[in-house]
């Protein structure tokens, strides 16, 4: 009776283990891009108050935020080439 008890334990560990990580998987994609997010923010914020003394203002809204977070560096570069280009 003691075996049954240890195998129907094991499965329900096995379920639980299945389950969070189903469940984590999205849960840690949408924490990395809050992070890049933020990280995409933070740069936008620092150029327009680098530059905004010059008059060089990046808009700061969802789209230029993703860019600037998920490609980081080169997604600012970007973006201010794009400013330059059509603000002219």
């Amino acid at each position: 009776m003691e075996w049954k008890l240890v195998v129907v334990a094991l499965a329900g560990l096995f379920g639980i283990y299945l389950v969070g990580s189903v469940l984590f998987r999205p849960l840690r994609f949408l924490i990395r891009l809050a992070a890049w997010a933020l990280l995409g923010g933070v740069l936008l914020a620092a150029i327009n108050a680098l530059f905004g003394q010059f008059g060089f203002h990046i808009a700061i809204n969802p789209t230029t935020i993703l860019t600037a977070g998920l490609l980081q560096l080169p997604g600012v570069a970007l973006l201010v080439l794009l400013n330059c280009f059509f603000m002219g």
